[in-house]
């Protein structure tokens, strides 16, 4: 069987019959990563069983986000900019590139369709690995002629025990952004409660975060690597109602955490790469 032949033979039908590869560690972690989107949906940690929060009302369908999991934002965070919210790289199909038992990388390259709303040559490529950690690493290389400037995030969605129960732990005097309210501020305290809506991007922020959630005493700890900044939010409870794929009280079920480039947008010159990673595990 030729290498390209296996990597085919490595996916299967996930839900909506949305080709995905399942990924195994011998410490008996397990993850799902679809194709579209390059999308890890689920992670479970041999001891603690789904850390990561999928929404039972996500779509599986062509061209639509999936709600939960880690979506892969890029070029553009967001609406901070002329593209569609957070790009397209989240429901765009990529490549898979290479797969073994616990490792997976996909591509994704500029085509006519990325080029009709984003008119640059690129390459992205998403690496994900299972074991003791989850551990994934989204680099940009520029294959045009001309400089282009990008924002990206792994915005990933954590399972809460409930979300009054929750601190993060890691943000104290860190300045954000607060996009519910405008304008910018800087974090009182060490930690950060939920409320109700809540979203910032933290500037500069520290490369390890704790995610505390004293409801079932567990401890998630997201490492970010070459990422400049870290996204923070919840829906709350108005405006998770108002959503058709979270719906009401899930708000109460997750917080995200992500690690990002999105104060400031990265440029690319020509054949220049870039690359950055974010590290989950549980204490």
């Amino acid at each position: 069987m030729s290498s390209d032949e296996s990597i085919q033979n490595a996916t299967e039908p996930g839900e909506g019959g949305l080709p995905r590869i399942v990924l195994s560690a011998p410490n008996g972690s397990r993850a799902e990563v679809y194709l579209q989107g390059a999308h890890v949906a689920r992670w479970s940690d041999a001891a603690e069983g789904d850390v990561l929060y999928l929404s039972p009302r996500s779509r599986f369908a062509p061209g639509e986000a999936i709600r939960g999991g880690v979506p892969v934002i890029f070029p553009q965070f967001a609406d901070q900019g002329p593209l569609p919210k957070h790009g397209f790289a989240r429901t765009s199909v990529w490549t898979l590139a290479e797969a073994s038992a616990d490792r997976a990388v996909l591509v994704l390259e500029d085509s006519a369709a990325t080029r009709a709303v984003w008119d640059h040559a690129f390459r992205a490529e998403l690496r994900v690995e299972i074991g003791a950690d989850l551990s994934m690493t989204l680099a940009v290389e520029n294959t045009g002629e001309e400089p282009f400037e990008f924002t990206c995030a792994l915005h990933s969605y954590f399972r809460v025990s409930d979300v009054g129960s929750v601190a993060i732990d890691g943000l104290g005097g860190v300045r954000y952004r607060d996009k519910v309210t405008g304008g910018e501020q800087v974090q009182d305290g060490r930690e950060l409660r939920f409320t109700g809506e809540t979203d910032r991007i933290y500037l500069d922020a520290p490369d390890a975060l704790r995610l505390l959630d004293s409801g079932v005493w567990k401890t998630v700890v997201v490492r970010k690597l070459g990422f400049r900044d870290a996204v923070v939010w919840n829906p709350g409870a108005e405006k998770a109602r108002g959503m058709s794929d979270v719906g009401e009280d899930e708000h109460l079920r997750f917080v995200c955490i992500e690690a990002a480039c999105a104060g400031e947008p990265v440029r690319l010159e020509p054949e220049e790469r870039w690359e950055g990673g974010q590290v989950v595990s549980v204490d």
